[in-house]
């Protein structure tokens, strides 16, 4: 169903697409305008360069931990912990810091356009906010050594104290926001394709990262947290892809707005 609107100038009037607007307990959020036949309008254009974000930030981060590990003299490709690559010590450390930096900025950039998408208060946009701050703060406040032990290393710096927790809350934020999400898709038509895939790559990703955590893979422990990290970023990668692919009028408002629903019924 398509009902004419007022547009945004006052005097143009506009398509509002069925779909397009979301009821929710405060009131109704229209989300995606079409406008005469000049095509997409700004909410639209931003929803789609929001989940560009979703994709460019963990491909240009993964591109960064690639070629930093490859410029480590003196040390295999996956010997060195992704924040050692960052690390004062370290050959080239603004490669990974940009990583961290770009993969953090394109991650909030997602989790805002993401919001604007959910349904009211929703956790998800926030954990993916979150994530990308942390991401953003651990390329910032680096850790102090390329390697977690050596001769000569005496203590921590308060840059590097900081590192760990902010990678830690990085680390957990990636980790919940894809099963939290998923779990508010179950029910949307449009949505619910991507549900068991982001689980599943998420719980193998909290399975890695307790391999790592606890060592127990020695040399190899590096290309454990590389696997522990890809997971969660193809899971970003994933959603951002969806975003891109729905149509104008597509939801992802959860199965709160049952927008296929409304659509069926407002056909009769």
């Amino acid at each position: 169903m398509v009902r004419v609107a007022a547009g945004p100038t006052g005097g143009r009037s506009g398509v509002l697409v069925e779909g397009s607007c979301r009821i929710g307990e405060r009131g109704t959020w229209c989300r995606q305008w079409r406008i005469g036949s000049q095509g997409d309008t700004g909410p639209v254009k931003l929803s789609r360069l929001t989940a560009a974000g979703g994709v460019a930030g963990p491909v240009l981060f993964t591109v960064a931990w690639v070629v930093g590990s490859l410029r480590q003299a003196g040390h295999s490709a996956a010997g060195v912990q992704l924040s050692g690559l960052a690390a004062e010590d370290a050959r080239d450390p603004q490669i990974m810091m940009a990583g961290f930096v770009v993969l953090g900025a394109g991650t909030v950039v997602f989790g805002a356009g993401l919001g604007r998408v959910t349904a009211p208060r929703s956790p998800g946009p926030w954990l993916v906010l979150v994530a990308g701050a942390a991401s953003i703060a651990a390329g910032l406040f680096r850790r102090d050594h390329l390697l977690l032990a050596g001769p000569g290393f005496a203590g921590e710096s308060w840059h590097n104290q900081v590192h760990d927790v902010v990678s830690g809350v990085a680390y957990g934020a990636m980790l919940a926001a894809p099963l939290v999400l998923a779990r508010r898709w179950r029910g949307d038509p449009e949505w619910a394709v991507l549900t068991r895939p982001v689980q599943v790559l998420a719980l193998v990703s909290a399975g890695a990262l307790a391999v790592f955590a606890s060592g127990i893979a020695g040399p190899y422990n590096g290309v454990v947290q590389r696997i522990a990290v890809t997971l969660p970023l193809t899971a970003e990668i994933l959603i951002a892809r969806r975003m891109l692919t729905l149509p104008l009028s597509g939801s992802a408002a959860g199965p709160a707005s049952h927008p296929a629903r409304e659509r069926r019924s407002a056909g009769g």
